[in-house]
């Protein structure tokens, strides 16, 4: 994936390991879930890097010093509706207060393009640090389109992270959006004829939550 700029994908062992039991027929929804909070939060240690910093003074047991936390409200987290929904409390974890809004998308079988339902984002999602979660990045038309969105919006800081992405998403994505940064847990040989990820793990959302 080096001919593409913006693009980190994780080789962490742990990453890894958690992906492969991903995959897995044999994963019931429980230990699914898990997972994909698990690699959610592994993965946003580093798309948080940047996340900014103000120096504090604080007192602890031995002295009063300064300190960094945490800037202001700067972070918002948006999954793509539904699978991405999965991916938000291991984002949560790591920074409690983040805002989060939702975007609404299906994909339609037979032309694989991605269509609207809902899309609700913070007030002021302009000034915000957002991160577009989806599990999938398959052809990439939903990842686009909900970029779209949030740039109509007024925001210019986003960053997407799914945990699996075929060649043809990562190519499509980068394409439209250059400047945003992506980040995937592994990247896989390509798309079926369906627009599955090959050899992926089948439906994210089917799997997330039980249904078929």
């Amino acid at each position: 994936m080096n001919e593409y700029k913006n693009v980190t994908v994780f080789n962490h062992p742990l990453i890894t390991h958690k992906i492969s039991i991903l995959r897995k027929k044999e994963t019931g929804s429980k230990e699914f879930r898990e997972l994909i909070e698990e690699i959610s939060m592994l993965m946003g240690f580093e798309a948080m890097r940047d996340l900014p910093l103000k120096e504090i003074e604080i007192e602890t047991p031995i002295t009063r010093t300064k300190t960094k936390v945490l800037a202001g409200k700067k972070l918002a987290i948006v999954p793509i509706l539904r699978a991405g929904l999965g991916m938000v409390s291991g984002l949560q974890a790591l920074v409690p207060n983040a805002k989060v809004g939702h975007i609404g998308l299906y994909r339609d079988h037979e032309t694989l393009q991605p269509h609207e339902y809902y899309c609700k984002l913070p007030d002021d999602i302009e000034k915000r640090l957002v991160i577009l979660v989806d599990p999938m990045l398959a052809t990439g038309g939903s990842a686009v389109v909900a970029v779209n969105f949030i740039k109509a919006r007024g925001c210019s800081h986003i960053k997407l992270m799914s945990i699996i992405a075929a060649p043809e998403g990562v190519k499509t994505f980068t394409e439209a959006h250059p400047d945003v940064e992506l980040y995937c847990g592994c990247v896989d040989k390509g798309l079926n004829e369906i627009g599955y990820i090959v050899p992926g793990l089948g439906d994210a959302g089917d799997r997330i939550f039980g249904t078929k």
